[in-house]
């Protein structure tokens, strides 16, 4: 079964925000994430390393085969526009995405993550993000999503990233 939101505005409006599906990752999807995944600019903002294709590919499938994740495809209007999953580590409840350049800026990644947040009942729901990823920053927010007092984005972790932990406490969005 695929979330969905479907956001478009009054036929007479002169824009609309994308349709967009959340579904189940299937194989093909892989070279479309692996090539979003190595996108520069995209790698910078997520300020996480683009993996080579083996690691990639183990990546996946070890992502797949466990039962507790949560993984799914990002459809716009007909096409894959990347990926958002949720996965627990060091007792939280995560979410994360990846969205392809191409849909930067159109509303993709706002509706996946409501999509994503009416799917998975847990909560509360966290997310780690880059202090510089003022893009992610807003998405988060704009699903309810508020910084973490109990995280210093202030103190750079091992990597020298300085990262604001979001939290969802409640049903909604």
């Amino acid at each position: 079964m695929a979330a969905e939101i479907d956001d478009k505005l009054p036929p007479n409006s002169m824009s609309y925000l994308p349709r967009v599906v959340l579904r189940k990752v299937v194989d093909s999807d892989l070279p479309i994430f692996f090539e979003h995944q190595r996108d520069p600019e995209g790698a910078r903002m997520a300020a996480f390393p683009s993996r080579d294709h083996d690691a990639f590919i183990t990546h996946w499938a070890k992502l797949r085969r466990e039962p507790s994740n949560i993984v799914r495809t990002i459809v716009c209007d007909g096409q894959v526009a990347g990926n958002i999953g949720s996965w627990i580590a060091e007792d939280r409840r995560l979410i994360g995405y990846w969205i392809g350049r191409e849909f930067w800026g159109r509303g993709v990644a706002t509706a996946a993550l409501a999509a994503l947040v009416a799917e998975v009942k847990e909560r509360p729901l966290h997310a780690f993000v880059a202090k510089h990823n003022l893009g992610s920053i807003r998405v988060l927010e704009k699903c309810e999503f508020v910084p973490s007092p109990e995280h210093d984005s202030s103190v750079a972790g091992e990597d020298g990233i300085h990262e604001v932990l979001y939290v969802l406490s409640r049903q909604g969005v």
